[in-house]
């Protein structure tokens, strides 16, 4: 019995328990800070709550073992002498754990699935501690500083059952490191058992290294920068759902718009995008100088890993797109909502509306980056502003419930409010433009088009019911021709005695009319709130020339062998694109917002995983439904072929992992089952490359490994370790950790993919940025090239079939961009 307790002494150590008991680092001499002392105490509280918890087990199973033992010794003294056996051979191995969690029974350390529909951005549940912590042996750390050792995302914290890993080898010559202080986290290496060990949130995630690298893996080694970079070569998508008047033709035959925090500048002719990269944030408004060069944009007030971003004015080049000014640091509240430049002094002088609760309006001599006056605008939304054609002096805003003349008079905005009289007052005015006279021209979402005389605020004509439902935009062509269009989808234009002309009804597909531009010759450009941007004029019809989703995008995939891809979102399009033309190949309108797609291995069809459970099969030629499934009611966030295109893993925001049999090419499925054992959301999956394992990431940061054929969990460390995989979404894992930022909470990192040549790996996070790093990545702290161009957080990122290109996506952005790697 001897030899049995000893072996318990090394399996449950307490070394570190004494260690931390006589460590006086915390008390009142020490000269750690104040906060530094109170984190220490929590993070040593919790580390003997462990121990304790780990001495009680290891009694528990003393008194079993004991009892057993009697038990033996008594059916031995009736059945006569056998031969002896020794103790140490029934004493319990270390548990068998995947990353670090030992694997409870379902029912008793599982958690209820995470309730709600939303993206997995926006889910939270309840953490749990449902694991038994062990001492760990002759591990090496290293630490990575944390800037906020608060939850950054709030309402995002995540479902918990990860404990630390236990070993079976004690060495008693090597003490543990010094508990690091709240704020920063922790990167252990244990070389006896070939492990690295993460901290998030305070949750170790442990990770095996392949045997071939047990012995040569060093923590400190420096990661290198992948000596490729990614280039910006195409922007998909436009914002007009909800920002007006960024449209514009300029003389170099590009049409100039934005989306996301990219203005595009695209030459339709030549089918050639540039890009203007120098916002950190959603851009809202545009502006193009008298001399159609100069280009005003304004951007939203944001939040970077750094921290906030300011709202501002940039005002660039658009021929060598560089910047030339950047106005209102520090002055702009929340977002700069609206711009114009002078036309009548030679555009020196931009007016600007930002988005505070006043809406202050400002003018300013753009070149010297001088404030020339202010004023509180209105207490309510302003839509537009503008300058008079003939009086730089003169400024016009319109918005809910409101219009308003300002005059520029010795550093002072002086209001004129204009008089609606005898016409009822709309509930807003949504555009201005002027005619050639001077006058001034609004529409309003009663659908009337009003005629203020120039230098009065009077109504002087008034063209009632000229549509039905709100005017969205206004247009005064070179012609002297009106161009109104609204939400009625009717594009009309108006001779000079404002007498109809001509009327075009834009197809239902495109959406209502949301801003006008007037193109070569006859032609006419037209943003919609379905984020389409059209080309034709009124005698002929229109046609895209840009169009993207319009709502939150998260579903991305590509094409097994030809240069295509295919998006999905809560807009509930799914789109199928080709990336050498740039052109939408087919659209496919469906019944749920989409969450995520995967192509089978042959290309010839596509799984799309929607929010309600419900998935379906589409025919990747004919965009024809091949078939349609539910399992469970709550999103699917992954879905996966194996590489064989034999099985088919969908991972639900249910807990569990639905395996399917796929037949005929990817035409019939038959349902395996279910991998049941994680205690929160699946969030990503990776088959291996002979399709015969699986391993799954969740919402609690657990890593466990499947056989998918039969549902069962794989426990074994040496079989999963020197695994060869197939992809790499997953975003933890020995290979990929080394990607986590400093001060990361564990949700900053939405997506990860490998190339296929296994030499780069890209990431997309919560602050707008795609990081392209080396492959494997598995030091701490790994370089990487930084690229910014979404505004929302990225959703995923994948390489295309060849590794010629990236494709990323912005959640609410609602963009897709494509990166070119060189």
């Amino acid at each position: 019995m001897e030899d049995g307790f000893s072996s318990y002494s090394s399996l449950y150590d307490t070394s570190s328990l004494l260690q931390f008991c006589n460590d006086d680092s915390a008390s009142a001499a020490s000269s750690m800070e104040v906060t530094d002392r109170i984190a220490s105490l929590e993070q040593r509280v919790q580390m003997q709550e462990d121990e304790i918890q780990l001495l009680k087990s290891a009694l528990a199973d003393v008194v079993r073992r004991l009892n057993l033992s009697e038990e033996q010794q008594a059916m031995g003294s009736r059945r006569g002498p056998t031969k002896a056996r020794p103790m140490i051979a029934t004493l319990p191995l270390r548990p068998t754990v995947n990353n670090g969690t030992v694997q409870p029974k379902k029912g008793s350390g599982t958690l209820p699935s995470p309730s709600g529909s939303g993206s997995r951005k926006d889910t939270s549940a309840p953490a749990s501690k449902s694991t038994v912590r062990r001492a760990n042996s002759n591990e090496h750390v290293g630490t990575l500083t944390r800037k906020d050792s608060g939850d950054s995302k709030g309402n995002r914290t995540r479902a918990g059952s990860t404990g630390s890993n236990s070993s079976s080898k004690r060495s008693d010559s090597k003490q543990r490191e010094p508990v690091f202080s709240a704020g920063t986290r922790r990167v252990t290496h244990c070389k006896e058992e070939g492990y690295v060990k993460m901290f998030l949130k305070g949750r170790p995630i442990t990770m095996y290294m392949p045997k071939d690298q047990v012995d040569s893996y060093c923590l400190e080694a420096r990661a290198e920068l992948p000596c490729n970079k990614l280039k910006l070569d195409w922007v998909y998508g436009y914002r007009g759902r909800d920002c007006r008047s960024n449209l514009y033709l300029l003389p170099t035959g590009e049409t100039v718009y934005f989306i996301a925090s990219v203005v595009i500048l695209f030459n339709v002719d030549e089918q050639l995008q540039r890009h203007y990269t120098g916002h950190t944030d959603d851009i809202k408004c545009l502006a193009v100088h008298p001399d159609k060069i100069t280009i005003a944009t304004g951007q939203v007030a944001g939040t970077s890993s750094d921290g906030k971003l300011v709202p501002h004015v940039r005002v660039w080049d658009s021929v060598s797109l560089n910047t030339l000014h950047v106005l209102g640091i520090g002055f702009f509240d929340r977002a700069v909502v609206c711009l114009a430049f002078s036309k009548s002094n030679g555009g020196n002088t931009l007016c600007v509306v930002d988005d505070s609760n006043d809406h202050v309006l400002s003018v300013w001599d753009w070149q010297r980056e001088d404030r020339l006056a202010e004023v509180k605008c209105s207490n309510e939304s302003v839509f537009a502003t503008d300058f008079h054609p003939t009086d730089s002096n003169i400024v016009v805003t319109c918005g809910k419930s409101h219009l308003y003349f300002w005059n520029l008079e010795k550093g002072m905005l002086v209001k004129k409010q204009g008089l609606f009289e005898k016409q009822e007052k709309p509930k807003f005015v949504l555009c201005v433009t002027f005619a050639e006279n001077g006058d001034t021209i609004t529409g309003d979402s009663s659908g009337n088009i009003l005629v203020w005389g120039k230098g009065t605020n009077r109504i002087g004509h008034v063209i009632q019911g000229a549509h039905e439902g709100s005017i969205f935009a206004l247009c005064m062509l070179r012609s002297g021709t009106l161009v109104s269009g609204g939400k009625d989808r009717r594009l009309i234009s108006w001779d000079s005695s404002y007498q109809q002309m001509q009327v075009v009804e834009v197809p239902e597909l495109f959406g209502p009319i949301r801003t006008i531009a007037e193109g070569r010759g006859e032609t006419v450009l037209i943003g919609t709130t379905k984020n389409f941007v059209l080309q034709g004029s009124l005698d002929e019809e229109f046609m895209p020339i840009t169009q993207g989703h319009t709502d939150e995008l998260w579903g991305l995939a590509v094409h097994p062998c030809k240069p295509q891809f295919l998006t999905c979102g809560y807009d509930r399009q799914v789109c199928l694109w080709d990336s050498s033309s740039h052109q939408l190949i087919w659209a496919k309108s469906m019944e749920d917002a989409a969450q995520s797609a995967g192509f089978h291995p042959s290309g010839a069809v596509v799984a799309i995983g929607t929010q309600t459970g419900r998935w379906l099969v589409l025919d990747t030629d004919s965009k024809d439904l091949v078939t349609v499934h539910t399992d469970g009611n709550e999103q699917l966030s992954v879905m996966c072929y194996g590489p064989d295109g034999n099985f088919l893993a969908i991972g639900s925001h249910d807990n569990y992992i639905y395996i399917y049999a796929v037949a005929e090419n990817g035409r019939k499925y038959s349902r395996v089952g279910k991998c049941s054992g994680h205690s929160s959301f699946i969030t990503h999956l990776d088959w291996s490359v002979d399709s015969q394992y699986l391993v799954s990431n969740s919402g609690d940061y657990e890593i466990l490994y499947w056989i998918p054929s039969v549902c069962k969990q794989v426990v074994s460390v040496e079989t999963t370790r020197d695994i060869e995989w197939a992809t790499h979404t997953c975003t933890l894992g020995f290979q990929v950790f080394g990607l986590w930022p400093d001060g990361s909470d564990g949700t900053d990192i939405n997506a990860v993919c490998r190339s296929k040549d296994k030499s780069l790996l890209v990431t997309g996070d919560d602050f707008g940025k795609v990081h392209l790093f080396s492959y494997p990545c598995s030091q701490f702290r790994a370089p990487s090239h930084v690229y910014g161009g979404h505004s929302s957080h990225v959703t995923n990122v994948t390489f295309l079939y060849d590794d010629s290109y990236l494709v990323s996506t912005g959640g609410k952005d609602m963009s897709v961009m494509q990166w070119r790697i060189v």
